[in-house]
């Protein structure tokens, strides 16, 4: 099945270049892309003015909210520890354990590395 997320929303399964990230970025925030990564999946969502419509439209499609992370992509930081950063209001999670706009758990922020790594790209 093949769902098309609503505008400005781009589901991302398959590699994405950075380029993409960068048009993404010049047309909203500037510097950077706001995403959410489902981690039991391996897909996110990019382009949301807020993490919490990114969130809305993969609920809508059958992520489960436990495994829905919001976090912000700086095209110009590709290849640096600072190209990820973990911070948005979905992730105040206490009933996970989660009590901070970041990601405490270091398994799911090495899991959203991952995913992230496999689906964004360096333009050829």
């Amino acid at each position: 099945m093949t769902v098309d997320a609503p505008e400005p929303l781009r589901l991302v399964r398959q590699p994405l270049a950075l380029s993409v990230l960068h048009e993404i970025a010049g047309q909203q925030f500037g510097d950077l892309v706001k995403a959410v990564v489902d981690i039991a999946t391996g897909i996110m969502v990019i382009g949301g003015e807020l993490h919490a419509d990114e969130e809305a439209f993969l609920l809508d499609i059958g992520s489960e909210q436990r495994d829905l992370w919001g976090i912000n992509l700086y095209p110009d930081q590709f290849g640096t520890d600072d190209f990820i950063e973990f911070d948005s209001m979905i992730n105040l999670r206490p009933s996970q354990g989660n009590r901070t706009r970041s990601v405490d758990d270091a398994a799911t922020r090495q899991a959203i590395v991952e995913i992230v790594a496999t689906l964004v790209h360096a333009d050829a």
